[in-house]
């Protein structure tokens, strides 16, 4: 948004020869913020990268402006060293909204994790997982016999969910993807578009034979017994995208890709 005011920026990168050595040149051109204390946070990478930031930063109101220095590059813009403080000056937000993920194991603990991308489960072993679907307290599909399901959110849709044949959800859709992962029965089923305020359960069927594992983004709980889904609306991201190629144009630029 044009006229926003950064302060400091500081800068992230990932581990990768390329990403410290953009960031050596970044800093030595504008100086290093505190990342603790900066309005914007500039971060060097891939989309692992970001996501981890997004993660690592999840209790604090800054701003994000990736820069693409890893494979994939969806959340990121084009690196270039000039004229960084104009771009971020002038810089479309996109906020998004984690999914929270609540489980109970099979040994009756408890565990909270949040998802930016999404929510999976998946197989642990060579036998296929038996899984109920509830959503909003009523049960839809008494049992789905599959390699695993996920709740994508908008953001993440591009991702996991779309290697998993379901649909690209436009930022500020206001629904999340259901989408089954290797479904084998009932063969046919494709999936579900949900409100993103639906609240979806899972519940593992013959969970000590057909052990299940959720992960939510990249922190895994196995041996579940127990899944609930739901969007967190306390929790504002916020992303930054030059004006050109902002993250609603390149969701829909994804669904014309051959």
């Amino acid at each position: 948004m044009e006229g926003r005011s950064q302060g400091a920026i500081a800068f992230v990168a990932a581990e990768t020869a390329d990403a410290q050595a953009a960031q050596a040149t970044l800093i030595a051109r504008y100086g290093q913020g505190d990342p603790a204390k900066a309005n914007v946070i500039v971060v060097l990478g891939g989309d692992g990268t970001m996501l981890r930031t997004l993660h690592q930063t999840i209790d604090h109101r800054v701003q994000l402006f990736g820069m693409n220095c890893g494979t994939v590059g969806f959340l990121m813009n084009r690196f270039d060293v000039e004229n960084l403080p104009e771009r971020i000056a002038k810089a479309r937000q996109s906020i998004l909204h984690p999914l929270q993920m609540r489980v109970i194991c099979q040994d009756g603990s408890e565990h909270l994790a949040l998802a930016i991308n999404e929510v999976y489960l998946s197989r642990e072993t060579a036998q296929a997982a038996r899984i109920s679907i509830a959503i909003d307290g009523v049960e839809r599909l008494p049992e789905l016999v599959c390699d695993g399901i996920m709740v994508a959110t908008p953001a993440g849709s591009t991702a996991y969910n779309l290697s998993a044949h379901g649909p690209i959800l436009p930022i500020g859709s206001g629904v999340l993807a259901l989408t089954p992962i290797s479904a084998f029965r009932p063969r046919r089923w494709r999936g579900a578009i949900l409100p993103h305020r639906a609240v979806v359960r899972f519940t593992i069927r013959d969970g000590d034979k057909r052990p299940v594992s959720a992960t939510a983004d990249f922190n895994e709980i196995r041996d579940i017994s127990q899944v609930t889904v739901s969007e967190d609306r306390s929790i504002r991201l916020t992303l930054l995208f030059d004006p050109e190629h902002h993250l609603e144009e390149r969701i829909l630029q994804e669904q014309f890709q051959a």
